[in-house]
């Protein structure tokens, strides 16, 4: 049948699905992991991108910081971590480079939003005596929330396509199913485990791409 059709039979096999080796277990993992460090990256990334943003300084610096996380490999980083005390804290590790993976396209693009609103807009906004908090409440963040969104989305996609290496210093995810089927030669599982990575990143960015639709403040605002 060849390696598609091998693959599509692993993948519809209830075995290969059932047990704490399965693929629904590898897949709560893939979430687990993917989601604390989205999570703790948006915690990070956004609150420090927003208030450079609205005060309009100091943001070139802090993205030119946090691209540093760009230049070096997820891999290496955690390939660092396992010589620290933290190689026995489970996860983290993992969630550690991940966020240090994921804060960029957060920072950057939620600075950049803030930062293309149109100036008229605000200044026609103090001018009607909007308070700072008001400022970036009614009028900054909205207009700011298309760029944030894209950030957010580039973030999850690349966090949950990139969680896999998790499996290269024996911890759980989606990433386990590759390396077993490397370790066995088995073709077929290297070939789903990656179509099961493909399809979450699929999903994840659906998802998001939905609840912005749903969200956004613009969207609510256009007449019927």
């Amino acid at each position: 049948m060849g390696v598609v059709g091998d693959a599509w039979t692993w993948l519809i096999t209830g075995a290969n699905w059932s047990g704490e080796g399965g693929a629904a277990h590898r897949l709560g993992e893939h979430l687990y992991v993917s989601g604390v460090a989205l999570l703790a990256a948006c915690a990070i990334a956004l609150p420090v991108a927003l208030y450079l943003g609205h005060i309009g300084r100091g943001g070139p610096l802090a993205v030119n910081i946090s691209n540093v996380g760009r230049a070096i490999p997820v891999f290496a980083v955690l390939a660092l971590f396992m010589v620290t005390p933290l190689r026995n804290a489970g996860y983290w590790p993992t969630i550690i480079a991940l966020v240090l993976f994921a804060v960029p396209p957060l920072l950057t693009n939620a600075y950049v939003g803030m930062r293309e609103v149109d100036r008229a807009v605000v200044e026609a906004a103090r001018g009607m005596g909007m308070s700072g908090v008001q400022l970036f409440v009614r009028v900054e963040l909205p207009l700011a929330y298309p760029m944030i969104m894209t950030g957010l989305r580039s973030a999850a996609v690349q966090v949950v396509a990139t969680a896999s290496i998790a499996a290269m210093v024996g911890l759980g995810g989606l990433g386990r199913i590759i390396t077993a089927g490397f370790n066995t030669y088995d073709t077929a599982q290297v070939f789903a485990g990656a179509v099961l990575v493909a399809g979450l990143a699929l999903v994840v960015e659906g998802t998001l791409v939905g609840l912005d639709r749903l969200l956004s403040p613009l969207r609510r605002r256009r007449p019927a």
